[in-house]
């Protein structure tokens, strides 16, 4: 049994969005080249943490998010990691190696590789090999330190159990001439064609059915949004931003359909995109598939089939396309360039992807997928030889995810209605190939006044819990990081009718007054005498136009100005929140608020960092970032 355990190796990862997940599937398929005797993988919320020292030998896979944020599929197993009664000698049998995704761009860049690294050696645990990093600024992408780590990982490996890797360090990274079955299976149905068209009343109970059916058949365990939480409907969409001003920043307004929505200040609206039909069509006629037949689609190994099937109605298989698989925006990952390479059928094909697939060709991949966003179906009509089956597709398209937005609303000032502040992205590749935002786009192109499009969505807690009326406020949000703001000071511009409220401090950043001043009107009338946002009642609004001068002003040089204002609220209690973009905005906001206090207060700096980590700590200085 003894034995039988020292030839297992357990991966474990937790994704946000995939790439972990991806990682931790390479890892396995190469040990499997190596005959290794027993490879398991798991999301961490499919593993039982007080199980982790009866294992030998474990790889954990981790991203890090937002800003140094735990994956949600990691959140309950680090919660029992930390545990006070866990000894020092708890891990001690146990071998492990850590692989962090992050970006080194970001202040907390791999912080939740770092702690949990940390955390299993004060646990006991040995480790087998230094920590590896992926960066996502590498010119290959994380892969580019997943490579070489991975082969350092085998060699040790092999050093301390042969029996692990029985055919040595070196074959896992030998070329790919074939591959094992996919990890899905497609069951084709005859459905009788009398299935309820969606024009009825029936339609928003059909189409959720539908969704929950189609989405809970996906691979990928990295995300449960399968029910839809409610259906909005889109009732106004117009531009915030100057027309030719190179941005479009827009406001949209929904109302739910069917069922009351329910949100706080702070809280997180999560879409569904819908996806182009065209598209869709296009990658259907691609891969020879028929749109009309029904399928269900399970897990071909047994473990994890059990419970799954009865659970699954057929759907039409162009609905489950259009639902779960992301065909015309996202990039496909390496994996698929492998897969293909054994489906072409013309040698030239065969051989470039093999080349992608291979270690020498990883940069030229990334240059060619990740830099240049080659979609799913652009790369299959770049090599026109390539049948892949649809379990494989199935299996390696990545899947349609839903795309989360800060709700610019106040749910007491706007009852039953949502709204959202979106930038509508778009840029070019280095090869000056356009490319746009799948649901911002999306949300875009909808008229509120011509179609009635059901959007599914979700209500999620964000970073920024809503307020006490009594709590102090210094908000700094530049462009659409003023979003959720827009909610907060709605929210309390009605409290303060029916009593008094703490003040509120609002710096702004956007490039020009004419052109992206977004909310322009609404923050000014809160600026006046009476106002929550007013000077006189103790708060302010403060706006720097980067671009409107020779020399470029952001929110930081606002803050500097009002050095004293803001000590004097972070002295009366105020809370900080900060939202926008997750650059580099975040830590430059930080380090200005470490030099207000230091400077406003005395102190060293080090003195005002520590001021301000109690201050993160006490769940007063809030950062809401995206990417």
């Amino acid at each position: 049994m003894e034995e039988e355990k020292n030839n297992k190796l357990l991966i474990l990862y937790a994704s946000q969005t995939g790439n972990a997940m991806d990682a931790a599937e390479r890892l396995s398929r190469e040990a499997e080249r190596s005959d290794c005797p027993a490879v398991s993988v798991r999301s961490m919320d499919e593993f039982q943490p007080s199980d982790l020292p009866n294992e030998d030998t474990v790889i954990f896979v981790v991203s890090t998010t937002g800003q140094g944020e735990t994956p949600d599929s990691m959140k309950g197993f680090w919660r029992f990691l930390l545990q006070r009664n866990l000894s020092r000698e708890w891990l001690k049998r146990v071998h492990y190696a850590v692989f962090g995704l992050g970006d080194s761009s970001y202040q907390k860049y791999n912080f939740v590789a770092k702690k949990l690294d940390k955390r299993l050696l004060d646990l006991g645990a040995t480790s087998i090999i230094e920590r590896g990093l992926g960066d996502d600024q590498h010119p290959s992408g994380y892969e580019g330190d997943l490579d070489p780590w991975m082969s350092s990982l085998w060699n040790m490996l092999y050093q301390k159990n042969p029996k692990l890797l029985p055919k040595g360090p070196d074959f896992v990274t030998s070329e790919v001439t074939s591959i094992d079955q996919p990890k899905i299976q497609i069951i084709y149905h005859d459905v009788d064609e009398e299935q309820p068209q969606l024009s009825t009343s029936m339609d928003l109970k059909c189409l959720e059915m539908q969704i929950e059916r189609a989405r809970s058949m996906t691979p990928g365990k990295y995300s449960a949004k399968n029910r839809p939480g409610c259906f909005l409907k889109m009732t106004k969409n117009y531009p915030l931003s100057r027309a030719g001003s190179g941005k479009d920043v827009r406001h949209f307004e929904f109302e739910a359909v069917s069922c009351s929505i329910e949100y706080e200040v702070g809280d997180v609206l999560e879409v569904l995109p819908g996806q182009s039909t065209a598209a869709v069509d296009a990658f259907i006629k691609r891969c020879n598939l028929n749109p009309e037949s029904y399928i269900t689609v399970e897990p071909r190994d047994q473990e994890n089939k059990l419970g799954a099937s009865s659970l699954l109605f057929p759907v039409k298989l162009k609905t489950f396309v259009e639902l779960t698989m992301d065909v015309a925006s996202a990039s496909p990952r390496r994996y698929f360039f492998e897969v293909m390479s054994i489906f072409a059928s013309a040698e030239h094909e065969k051989e470039r992807l093999q080349y992608f697939a291979s270690p020498e060709g990883r940069d030229d991949l990334y240059q060619y997928n990740q830099k240049e966003r080659r979609t799913v179906l652009e790369v299959l009509e770049d090599f026109p030889s390539v049948q892949m089956p649809f379990e494989w597709l199935v299996q390696l398209v990545p899947p349609l995810k839903t795309r989360a937005f800060s709700i610019s609303s106040s749910p007491s000032v706007h009852p039953n209605q949502v709204h959202l502040t979106v930038s509508v992205v778009s840029w070019t590749t280095p090869y000056k190939r356009k490319r746009t935002g799948l649901c911002s786009s999306w949300l875009a192109s909808l008229d509120p006044q011509q179609q009635r499009v059901l959007i599914p969505a979700w209500i999620t807690k964000g970073s920024l819990p809503p307020p006490p009326p009594s709590l102090p406020l210094i908000l700094i949000g530049p462009g659409t990081g003023c979003a959720p703001f827009r909610g907060f000071v709605e929210e309390r511009a009605l409290q303060s009718k029916s009593g008094p409220t703490a003040p509120i401090l609002f710096f702004f950043g956007c490039r020009n007054e004419k052109n992206d001043f977004l909310y322009n009107d609404f923050w000014l009338s809160h600026s006046q005498p009476d106002g929550v946002l007013s000077e006189t009642k103790g708060g302010g609004f403060y706006v720097a136009f980067s671009r409107d001068q020779p020399k470029k002003v952001y929110v930081q040089h606002e803050m500097r100005e009002q050095g004293m204002k803001i000590w004097n609220m972070l002295a009366q209690g105020a809370a900080v929140y900060v939202a926008g973009s997750s650059n580099k905005m975040p830590s430059d906001v930080f380090s200005t608020f470490e030099e207000i206090v230091s400077t406003e207060n005395q102190v060293p700096r080090e003195t005002a960092l520590k001021w301000l980590r109690a201050l993160e700590k006490a769940g007063k200085y809030r950062v809401e970032a995206w990417s």
